[in-house]
């Protein structure tokens, strides 16, 4: 049995899956993985499917029946995470944009360190740590954590990041019925309300890579609703 559980979303990640699943496993710690599937046209939960046979009790899945955003995948991940007690619940892309050796930092943060929320962050002290983005969506990317840092005041650079490492305590304490946000600004919504909560949010510095196979899932709807709905989370706060 192990204390932390990797959640990777998906949709439409053939290329990616079986890869990702077998770096996390290659790992020195011992990750169990839970694949959240949004009824992926392309046969994406048929491998997952096919590798639980080679990997039983430590890669689950989580069949839904239609494409429904981002948060509402995660939510049921932690959701399923808190039902099967675990300690450490770990966010993380299907596509390496999220380097698999940087899951032991992340988790060594909460566990070692005894921080409430590790955020592996692109932009720690306002270095960029990015591979492959071109300049305008690394700006968007950049200035739009900035703007949420200065609306919200939250003291994290990296608002915005989707590798994340939670102590099971603070998806407890976060009303997760509540969460508003389904696309990208779920993110910023789930560390608002971490830090509005009381819990030590820290920051490790990890390379993000954009994605090499499969087709990114960035659309002006998700960067709408980051960077307009962070004003109604501040005026709404808690819960």
């Amino acid at each position: 049995m192990s204390d932390a559980l990797v959640i990777i979303p998906t949709f439409n990640e053939k290329e990616n899956i079986e890869a990702i699943i077998r770096a996390v496993f290659n790992q020195k710690k011992m990750f169990h993985i839970l694949v959240v599937d949004d009824n992926s046209p392309d046969g994406t939960s048929q491998i997952v499917e096919n590798l639980i046979l080679e990997f039983p009790n430590q890669l689950f899945l989580e069949k839904r029946i239609g494409k429904s955003g981002l948060g509402t995948a995660y939510i049921d991940g932690f959701k399923w995470a808190i039902a099967n007690k675990y300690d450490y619940i770990i966010e993380m892309d299907a596509d390496f944009s999220h380097n698999p050796k940087d899951l032991i930092q992340l988790y060594n943060t909460c566990k070692k360190n005894n921080n409430d929320v590790a955020v592996g962050s692109r932009y720690v002290n306002n270095q960029v740590n990015v591979v492959n983005w071109d300049m305008k969506r690394l700006l968007l990317s950049y200035f739009a954590s900035k703007y949420v840092r200065f609306i919200t005041r939250i003291p994290v650079f990296d608002t915005t990041a989707g590798f994340v490492c939670w102590k099971r305590e603070v998806l407890e304490t976060i009303q997760l019925n509540k969460i508003k946000f389904i696309g990208y600004a779920f993110q910023i919504e789930m560390k608002f309300k971490a830090w509005k909560h009381g819990f030590n949010i820290k920051e490790v510095s990890v390379i993000f890579t954009d994605r090499i196979s499969g087709t990114s899932k960035m659309s002006g709807n998700i960067i709408s609703e980051a960077l307009f709905g962070v004003i109604k989370m501040k005026l709404k706060g808690l819960p």
